[in-house]
């Protein structure tokens, strides 16, 4: 029989091509693998599509098995079995591999994802600190001078430019830069005096 232009024997006429093909691909006949990938490559890419659902990951364990194949033609014992069920159990094999990879994959991410919220989540002792020192700093800005006070607000807690304060409060650009200087030096004198 030919297929492809490779000459395979009959065995009696039972013989399977695929059997001879990876018979002659063992000994190195690239033909013979390419007619080989013909006869079987849509079997063992429906049987790993049906284990992987996705279809560019079942293209690639498709890959991964011929090439298995190819590496691996030597060990192929036709007295064993034939060469269809030799690469579909490989397919199978690579497919139930690449479904564990992939659900081990996501239990770390999940497992990941659970240690990155419980570490950002703050413990008690922090957010007791974090609301001391902002009753600190509360009662810090309410001790400067209404100027000072009224500027650092305006800039830092309502968004706006010096540029823009200056205007809302009727006061010189410069002044202003000073008032916000001057009361920042008061804030920070004040919170590392409470330490």
């Amino acid at each position: 029989m030919v297929i492809d232009g490779v000459e395979f024997s009959e065995d009696g006429g039972t013989a399977d091509p695929a059997d001879a093909a990876l018979r002659r691909a063992a000994l190195g006949d690239q033909r013979a693998f390419a007619t080989l990938y013909d006869l079987l490559a849509a079997r063992v890419f429906g049987l790993i599509l049906r284990v992987l659902v996705d279809r560019a990951q079942s293209e690639e364990v498709l890959q991964e098995v011929f090439l298995e194949a190819w590496q691996t033609a030597q060990s192929f014992d036709a007295d064993r079995g034939r060469a269809r069920t030799w690469l579909l159990t490989i397919a199978h094999r690579r497919a139930v591999d690449r479904v564990r990879a992939s659900q081990a994959s996501r239990r770390r991410d999940l497992t990941a994802g659970a240690r990155e919220v419980s570490d950002a989540v703050p413990g008690v002792d922090e957010e007791v600190a974090l609301l001391v020192d902002g009753g600190r700093a509360v009662h810090a800005l309410d001790a400067l001078p209404e100027p000072q006070r009224r500027a650092i607000i305006l800039a830092y807690f309502g968004g706006y430019s010096h540029s823009e304060i200056a205007v809302l409060l009727e006061t010189p650009l410069g002044t202003i830069k000073t008032r916000i200087r001057d009361g920042l030096t008061r804030l920070r004198a004040a919170l590392e005096g409470t330490r």
